[in-house]
């Protein structure tokens, strides 16, 4: 991202929130960097110097400010072929998962090279991929030890530094502090065992369209949506299943965040699940791009997000169970295969009593267990072809990879079409520019037109044509 200083610093001066998250800050005089929203006194012009991500201020030898806090920025979306491939290595890591993801492997599940990865990664943040990590690892563990009750110990190893005294280390090196020197006020945090989180969004939001959206297609027992919160079972992927827990988010409108409780239980997984939490909420959107493409079409419902998925193969299900029925004859299917499927799970919710099933516990259940939940047969071959491909690394179902490729390899599967195809793009691959258009909502809602001319009606809002579906669907829900 290139940065121009005088944009930059025009909107820092006027805490311009559609910044936040798009660059950083470093003061010279201070050795901090903050968000443009910071509401600390304006630095002097000279001062300052603009960074494409906190990793590389930090790299620069500026620390994080405490007051408004970098770890808590917004993430952007970009469309952008390089942007995209950049943003789709930094999820990986963003999610933990570097010790086990190395570069070599990213590039390798981007399908670029080693060093195209890490040049356009540079591009991209400013800084090496190792750098950029560190950099998160870091900025969680602040988080951390700032916002639970978690031992330094568990804060070190939950942050995915794999080392305490690496640990340590790092973090004075880095903040010039030690890590106890955030535990000050350890006493004013909750005494409960539940740990709590704030992401940051680009306002506006349509949280109510979302609720409504996840809750129609709430499946019982895996999640529920009940007093303006949002319920769900977690089941951490790769690992055993009493690893997992619950999670809970509410929206905070005055501060333009949502609030997340985690159970205790997955505590050392917090950057798997907040991922997935940013992904199911659409946080990275920036509304403002979106509507300036869309139009009059979304002037009902400004900042209506796309509903991502906190699980690719959950979604793929939803879709092969919601192929030409009602969304409630789908979620009824949802809830028994879940129910059949899932594992059991206490939690103190009443609603919530299972996690949804992994693709491995299906390819071992066979089809004629699958049908014999009233699912037709031919979709539950359709299931068992996709968790066998997800189980044979033949599909990837998460966001950041090659869109064109995956739909392929998805129509080649037993009763996947194009419909279904779209719908899993638009949710687990967080493309925006999918496109169902053989949808009986869309064509609806567009007049009642044929598969063909609702592409052409569509060609204007690429390529935020998810965007536009959910405005048609949301369009069709409102009607008297």
């Amino acid at each position: 991202m290139k940065l121009d200083h005088d944009s930059c610093y025009h909107a820092l001066k006027t805490h311009d929130v559609r910044f936040d998250g798009r660059f950083f800050v470093g003061v010279s005089s201070t050795g901090i960097y903050c968000r443009p929203v910071c509401t600390a006194k304006l630095p002097r012009r000279e001062n300052c110097a603009f960074f494409p991500s906190a990793a590389a201020a930090e790299q620069a030898g500026y620390r994080p400010c405490l007051r408004c806090r970098p770890e808590l920025a917004p993430g952007h979306a970009s469309v952008d072929a390089m942007s995209r491939l950049a943003r789709a290595a930094a999820g990986h890591w963003e999610d933990g998962l570097l010790g086990e993801v190395g570069v070599g492997e990213a590039a390798a599940r981007l399908g670029v090279s080693d060093r195209h990865l890490r040049r356009v990664f540079h591009g991209e943040y400013g800084v090496t991929p190792i750098a950029f990590v560190q950099t998160q690892r870091l900025l969680l563990a602040k988080r951390l030890l700032t916002d639970t009750r978690l031992t330094i110990t568990e804060v070190a190893f939950a942050s995915g530094f794999t080392s305490l005294r690496r640990f340590n280390a790092l973090f004075k090196a880095r903040y010039r502090m030690n890590p106890s020197d955030l535990r000050q006020s350890r006493a004013s945090l909750p005494g409960d065992p539940v740990l709590y989180f704030e992401l940051a969004y680009r306002p506006p939001l349509a949280w109510r369209a979302l609720l409504d959206f996840l809750g129609r297609r709430a499946v019982a027992g895996v999640e529920a949506v009940s007093d303006g919160v949002y319920r769900r079972v977690v089941n951490v992927s790769g690992t055993p299943a009493e690893q997992g827990g619950w999670i809970a988010v509410s929206h905070r409108p005055e501060r333009a965040t949502l609030r997340v409780g985690l159970s205790a239980g997955l505590a050392q997984a917090v950057p798997w699940v907040l991922a997935r939490v940013k992904r199911l909420f659409d946080l990275s959107c920036d509304p403002t791009d979106i509507a300036a493409r869309l139009g009059p079409l979304a002037a009902a419902d400004p900042g209506l997000r796309v509903p991502g998925a906190f699980d690719g193969f959950e979604v793929a299900v939803r879709a092969i169970l919601g192929q030409q029925i009602t969304v409630a004859a789908a979620i009824t299917l949802a809830g028994r295969f879940a129910a059949r499927f899932g594992d059991p799970r206490l939690t103190p919710y009443p609603a919530l009593t299972h996690a949804f099933p992994q693709a491995g516990r299906i390819v071992a259940a066979g089809e004629d267990e699958i049908a014999g939940l009233g699912i037709v047969r031919t979709r539950a071959r359709a299931i068992r072809a996709v968790a066998q491909a997800l189980v044979d690394d033949a599909v990837t179902l998460e966001p950041g990879v090659d869109v064109t490729a995956t739909l392929e390899r998805l129509r080649a599967l037993p009763g996947i079409g194009d419909w279904t195809a779209q719908y899993i793009a638009m949710r687990a691959l967080a493309w925006p520019d999918a496109f169902p258009a053989s949808d009986v909502g869309v064509r609806k809602a567009l007049g009642g037109i044929s598969a063909r001319a609702a592409e052409r009606a569509a060609a204007p809002w690429q390529p935020w044509r998810s965007y536009a579906v959910m405005h048609l669907w949301r369009s069709l829900e409102q009607q008297p």
